[in-house]
């Protein structure tokens, strides 16, 4: 019998929701779940400290200490990977797994599946993991991201107080609930369907192809333009924290530095910018912006 091993690290829940749904169309007997836990677990909800202070790492990608990891099989004929960005790279347990030697050699000569669970910014961080993937032999043969689908500012506003409270309801009473929506947490059967199709055939060469005729993954122009830039700037905030923030004092103080910068960012700059890029900039380059698209949207890394 084929084996499939679908491995993911979540915090708040929602990511196993979302393959909770993925993997309704497959034999239970087939799938072996694995999940991913900090050998010190993160705090849920976070404290914006705490928070914060996780981005030199996460941006860096250091590995943390996970919790031992136990597989029933060294073989695989598919492997399913659940993750969530953080600070626009793969979460630390996501990161610390894909870079687990034993993790690997499972990775490696075997078809993966990636699913994002997220708040609207994947690209850079599935770059990453599109390496890692590669440098263990794997092969990426789809990636289906989840995210929420309201506004860049207006999510940034539910997913902190998601985050901060741990309460996945409607903040003030008046903005939308936090997360990955309903409808589309139960558009993972919808996958499932098509993944376990390939799966069956052990064709995947269109599987990418077949995942984005559903129409459901689509990257804004603004996400992209953000993404392109700021990925950039965190590395930088990043190298000084780890390299000026030589004590918990000073590394506390610049961890505060980077979180007013990120906000004044995201809720004073960045609008201007974008607003300027679409008056003046995105008209003349929609096919370069097209091409960008379709890169990111794909399973092959540059």
């Amino acid at each position: 019998m084929k084996k499939i091993l679908v491995v993911n690290y979540t915090q708040s829940g929602q990511l196993n929701e979302i393959i909770d749904q993925f993997l309704l169309p497959f034999d239970s007997e087939t799938v072996e779940r694995v999940q991913v836990f900090p050998a010190r677990p993160f705090v849920f909800p976070w404290t914006t400290e705490e928070f914060f202070d996780k981005m030199p790492e996460c941006v860096l990608e250091e590995p943390i200490e996970l919790k031992a990891l136990h597989f029933a099989s060294d073989r695989y004929d598919l492997i399913v990977m659940g993750y969530q960005p953080w600070f626009l790279s793969p979460s630390l347990p996501f990161t610390a797994l894909l870079k687990t030697p034993e993790f690997q050699r499972l990775l490696a000569n075997t078809p993966v599946v990636t699913i994002i669970g997220g708040r609207n910014m994947w690209l850079n961080s599935q770059e990453s993991v599109k390496k890692l993937i590669k440098d263990a032999g794997g092969k990426l043969v789809a990636n289906i991201p989840f995210m929420d689908r309201t506004s860049n500012l207006i999510s940034a506003v539910t997913i902190l107080h998601w985050m901060l409270t741990g309460r996945k309801d409607k903040k003030w009473g008046i903005f939308p609930f936090p997360g990955v929506s309903e409808q589309d947490i139960k558009s993972g059967e919808r996958f499932g369907h098509i993944v376990k199709s390939a799966f069956e055939k052990e064709e995947y060469s269109d599987l990418q192809k077949e995942v984005l005729a559903t129409g459901l993954i689509q990257i804004p122009t603004d996400i992209l333009f953000i993404e392109e830039r700021a990925k950039k700037i965190f590395r930088i905030w990043a190298g000084l924290i780890k390299k000026k923030g030589t004590t918990p004092e000073k590394r506390k103080r610049l961890v505060g530095f980077f979180k007013y910068y990120l906000l004044i960012a995201l809720f004073l700059v960045a609008p201007v910018l974008l607003f300027i890029y679409n008056l003046l900039i995105a008209p003349f380059t929609g096919n370069a912006i097209k091409k960008k698209k379709e890169y990111f949207c794909g399973v092959e890394i540059k």
